[in-house]
């Protein structure tokens, strides 16, 4: 319901727009050098579907250079882990909101074969989706089948909206703790600097009756 009122409320070329986005996902070329370590992220919301496939692309089909991929979630959970391959895929659903990490390194026998070139067709939400199941099992096609995914991107894009303002939320708190324990700070500050300043005054002015100078 809440998806069909926010269709109703969003312009048409804007809602084509991100349908366009969600449906083509995120194709990404890495290069990798012979030592070290490249990573890529996306910061994801909560309960969301991801799927990635990546392979490595040679010249020399005669010999591919094998690779390690590693997946980690925002508080450092492994998801995915593999080692001496040349392609690969992983999928989970998101259990916590944050920056997922996956990162691609040329294994040891490998290193010193120069750079090597990965390609990563990364996809989330609507766009990870599959819609030939989803068809089959409903039993429609063509421009039921369009609206269907429609429906399903102005969802992604509500929950989206929803997930941004609660970070905003969230930053909003953390901004005015700060700005609440700064002017704390400030206040305990300046009345130390008084106190202190009248003690100075107090002592001083002991200090010259002591040698009868006033």
């Amino acid at each position: 319901m809440a998806a069909k009122r926010a269709l109703s409320l969003l312009p048409l070329p804007l809602i084509l727009l991100w349908l366009a986005a969600f449906d083509g996902g995120d194709a990404v070329w890495m290069t990798l050098p012979p030592t070290g370590t490249k990573c890529i992220s996306e910061e994801i919301q909560g309960h969301v579907v991801v799927l990635a496939d990546y392979v490595v692309v040679s010249d020399d089909h005669s010999h591919i250079p094998t690779i390690s991929v590693k997946v980690t979630s925002p508080y450092g959970n492994n998801l995915h882990h593999k080692e001496n391959i040349t392609h690969g895929q992983f999928a989970f659903t998101t259990s916590e909101a944050g920056n997922y990490l996956a990162c691609f390194w040329v294994d040891g026998h490998n290193q010193g074969s120069g750079e090597i070139s990965v390609n990563i067709d990364w996809k989330t939400g609507i766009a990870a989706k599959d819609w030939e199941s989803v068809a089959k099992k409903e039993k429609i096609e063509g421009v039921e089948l369009e609206l269907k995914k429609l429906e399903g991107a102005v969802e992604a894009i509500h929950e989206n909206l929803l997930y941004l303002k609660s970070r905003e939320a969230e930053m909003r708190m953390v901004s005015e703790k700060t700005n609440g324990r700064v002017a704390w700070f400030s206040i305990m500050s300046l009345g130390l600097c008084i106190v202190v300043s009248a003690l100075q005054i107090w002592y001083l002015k002991r200090f010259f009756q002591k040698k009868k100078l006033i």
